[in-house]
């Protein structure tokens, strides 16, 4: 299968005669820097301080600028025989900017060496703030629930060239000092040779987000993003893994089949464990489901665009009952 990504060209002039010190770093249009494999390891201190890894990457922090700190993800060596394939994708995400989409400084793609240095979130990820005993507020949830439908907004239809992010989770869900919601890793799917699902399909995502598309000979498009959306929409919503192997009963493993029950049920507020807020905002609390489960129709022809989404989470447009999300009209 192909994903449609048309990245802007660009003439990379001096390419071999970029100084060795950060400081003389060279920059190209829209403020992109080109490290050398040499800066990079200036910046991070030889990789000392590793922040976060899966199985793609390892991410490790960096200063650039002298106080400037910095995200800098290594991509694994696979991506080393990809070169004009990554500088397109480069091209691709050098033409993207939005207040939810993490930025990029600058990359690197000399000899074997693939990576990408971004704007380090001092929140962290959205799964470690999400996950713990201490749930976030209900306010912050649902601003965090917006900002992650407008960022798939852009990249779905505003930016200059239409990205599928492919792997929408909470650990590709970043947080800034305000708790805003950035999207991380969006123009990279074309890049990801090994599938995080483990399988052996060409399988792009991760198991508990993909999107049943990927497992027919349905063409994969932007609806991929927005089944994984509606999965990530109920975790932040319950503040849980969307799949638990342990210490649930078995009605409650899998979130997106326990929440659609809870809403056939009408019994949504067993969801959230008596949240003295969200008791307070019923109504938003029973159309952010209902939201929910028009995304993760397992016939993607159902699922609205993220356009719709975001109208429907911002109150603008109705929300309609959704169908059984399932083709043949049960879980079971």
């Amino acid at each position: 299968m192909t994903l449609s990504f048309v990245g802007a060209i660009f003439y990379w002039r001096n390419h071999n005669k970029i100084e060795s010190s950060v400081s003389n770093t060279s920059v190209i249009d829209k403020n992109l820097r080109v490290f050398t494999f040499k800066e990079i390891t200036e910046i991070t201190n030889n990789f000392r301080e590793e922040l976060g890894r899966g199985s793609c990457s390892i991410v490790y922090k960096g200063t650039i600028d002298s106080d400037i700190c910095v995200a800098v993800k290594k991509l694994d060596k696979l991506f080393q025989d990809s070169d004009k394939e990554f500088q397109n994708e480069m091209d691709v995400i050098i033409e993207t900017h939005h207040r939810n989409l993490v930025r990029l400084h600058g990359y690197c793609s000399e000899e074997q060496h693939r990576i990408l240095v971004y704007e380090l979130m001092s929140n962290g990820t959205l799964a470690s703030f999400l996950f713990t005993p201490l749930k976030p507020s209900w306010n912050q949830r649902v601003w965090i629930i917006i900002g992650i439908a407008r960022g798939l907004v852009y990249l779905h239809e505003e930016c200059c060239t239409q990205i599928i992010h492919c792997d929408i989770k909470p650990q590709n869900i970043l947080l800034d000092d305000d708790y805003n919601a950035k999207i991380s890793d969006f123009g990279l799917a074309k890049l990801l040779l090994i599938n995080q699902s483990h399988t052996k399909t060409g399988i792009r995502g991760t198991k508990g987000y993909v999107a049943p598309d990927w497992f027919r000979s349905a063409p994969i498009t932007v609806k991929v993003d927005v089944y994984s959306f509606g999965v990530l929409l109920l975790e932040i919503i319950c503040c849980r893994k969307n799949v638990e192997d342990d210490n649930v009963s078995e009605e409650k493993r899998i979130l997106i089949d326990w929440g659609y029950d809870c809403y056939k049920a009408g019994k949504m507020d067993i969801l959230l464990e008596s949240e003295y807020e969200v008791v307070n905002d019923t109504s938003r609390l029973e159309k952010f489901v209902m939201i929910s489960i028009w995304c993760t129709q397992e016939d993607p022809s159902l699922r609205p665009p993220m356009k719709k989404v975001l109208l429907m989470l911002e109150g603008i447009v109705e929300v309609e009952i959704p169908p059984s999300p399932y083709l043949y009209g049960s879980s079971n």
